[in-house]
């Protein structure tokens, strides 16, 4: 979850008079533990190892949400990379679930790029894997990248990859002999021009090979296939509103999307996070504005700093906006993928709609923080430290969800992610039941576990999947990567 970066140049002007600084918000999520992004090679004194340690220490000390679990002791001089120095400084909240990997360095002209247009390079597809099997999916194809136009969309295997026809490895080989970072390795950075052949096996069952060049390119946060529609259910009309990620260009698409809901008079809505990794707080507020018609001016949400910090507390009330509609149930589609700003939203509708929501598909992945972003003052480090400094909570003071949403979504509903479907379609595994908890009685939901596996549903071509599925995530994420989990 991210927060504005304006009050932050003045404060921290006198606050880091040493280091300098000035800052924006921040949050992400994904499915498995993430490191940071390698911090750039000092050019001088001032951006040198040491003095980005000092500037972080400083920033952590001021504004860490949780002050009394930092490791006020942590030598700079023993760590060679400062990642590694801001992991050993956090390591107390980690141990305690309150910060597992959500403070971290990334690039400043990377994640700007991102929030702002949704810019990032790659094939434009998001990738998962199969725990057991040692399987790699394509699980969402994007509009605008290279892969979707050459047949990479979801459910379409990997079986090879390499940079030319003649030096391709076999995923299974790669996932055995060195698990996802192995295969992660293959795909080669995330660079404009990096090209990969690979063999891939479509969703019918022909195999062939295709050539993939990385591009740069903006990715859509509601797809213009499947992103948003309306679905008759059975006469009745149901909205359906897949959003991948919290960015700027997000506004006009929901605006859009809700607009067309409240004309067609929808009162029902599946609100897809399945694979949301989170993003802007304003987004967040955006989105539950156009869901909460019939709760302007209530708490949407709180969001509270440590106490040296009170006086920066919000509370985020629901606006009125021309597209809104009032939906009498929802039902919110989840999987470990599922953090940040989309739990935020989710939980603020719990006090409000109670059993008339759902949470549908797995558990979520537990992120009821956000950060703020500092800028190192040197402009040729590029480096922007996410740190967490606050907490968020619904209007009944309800925010401890570091174990995900299913401990405190009054109805959960346990369902597969049925990759061989496409998003949006009433057959798929999770708008079926999405659907079916919507229209009430039988079936009866089947509760989520708070350690439920997300679970591919069995190929109907005879290749079964039965073991867990998780996306595929680099160790050193881009700003793209760490909000849209799976990206490549």
């Amino acid at each position: 979850m991210k927060r504005g970066r304006a009050a932050f140049s003045i404060v921290l002007a006198t606050s880091l008079a040493a280091c300098g600084g000035g800052g924006s918000g921040s949050g992400g999520g994904g499915n498995n533990p993430i490191g940071g992004t390698p911090t750039p090679e000092p050019t001088t004194p001032a951006c040198s190892l040491s003095a980005q340690q000092d500037f972080v220490r400083a920033v952590l000390d001021e504004w860490y949400l949780f002050p009394d679990l930092l490791a006020t002791n942590t030598d700079k001089s023993d760590y060679t990379d400062l990642q590694s120095y801001i992991d050993a400084l956090v390591a107390p909240a980690r141990a305690q679930s309150r910060d597992r990997y959500f403070t971290y360095v990334t690039s400043i002209a990377e994640e700007d790029a991102y929030y702002e247009s949704g810019s990032n390079a790659g094939f434009g597809i998001r990738l998962g894997y199969d725990t057991g099997s040692n399987r790699v999916f394509v699980i969402e194809g994007f509009e605008g990248g290279p892969g979707l136009p050459q047949g990479l969309d979801r459910g379409v295997e990997l079986l090879e990859v390499g940079s030319s026809a003649s030096s391709l490895q076999s995923i299974a080989t790669l996932m055995a002999t060195g698990g996802p970072q192995a295969v992660i390795d293959a795909l080669g950075p995330s660079d404009p021009g990096v090209q990969r052949v690979f063999s891939i096996r479509e969703v019918g069952g022909t195999e062939r090979q295709i050539t993939v060049s990385k591009t740069e390119f903006p990715l859509d946060p509601v797809s213009d296939r499947y992103g948003a529609k309306i679905i008759d259910d059975g006469g009745k009309k149901v909205g359906y509103i897949n959003l991948r990620t919290f960015i700027d260009p997000a506004e006009p698409d929901l605006r859009d999307a809700f607009e067309d809901f409240r004309s067609q008079g929808v009162t029902e809505v599946i609100v897809d996070f399945r694979y949301n990794g989170g993003g802007l707080v304003r987004v967040a507020e955006l989105m539950g504005d156009l869901m909460g018609r019939a709760y302007v001016g209530q708490v949407f949400s709180h969001t509270t700093l440590r106490p040296s910090k009170s006086d920066r507390n919000e509370t985020d009330l629901f606006g009125s906006q021309s597209q809104a509609i009032a939906p009498t149930k929802v039902a919110f589609i989840g999987t470990g993928g599922t953090a940040s700003a989309s739990e935020l939203v989710t939980n603020a509708f719990i006090p409000y709609l109670d059993t008339n929501m759902a949470l549908v598909g797995t558990n979520t992945y537990g992120k009821p923080v956000g950060q703020y972003g500092f800028d190192h003052p040197e402009e040729e480090c590029d480096l922007r430290l996410r740190a967490v400094t606050f907490k968020t909570e619904n209007a009944n003071r309800q925010g401890e969800y570091y174990t995900g949403l299913a401990s405190v979504v009054p109805v959960t509903c346990r369902a597969s992610d049925d990759i061989f479907t496409q998003l949006g379609d009433p057959g798929e595994a999770s708008v079926a039941q999405a659907l079916a908890f919507l229209r009430g009685g039988a079936p009866v939901c089947s509760s989520i576990s708070a350690r439920d596996p997300t679970a591919m549903r069995q190929d109907p071509t005879a290749r079964p999947i039965t073991s867990r599925r998780e996306v595929l995530q680099p160790e050193a994420p881009t700003p793209a990567q760490r909000e849209v989990p799976g990206l490549f």
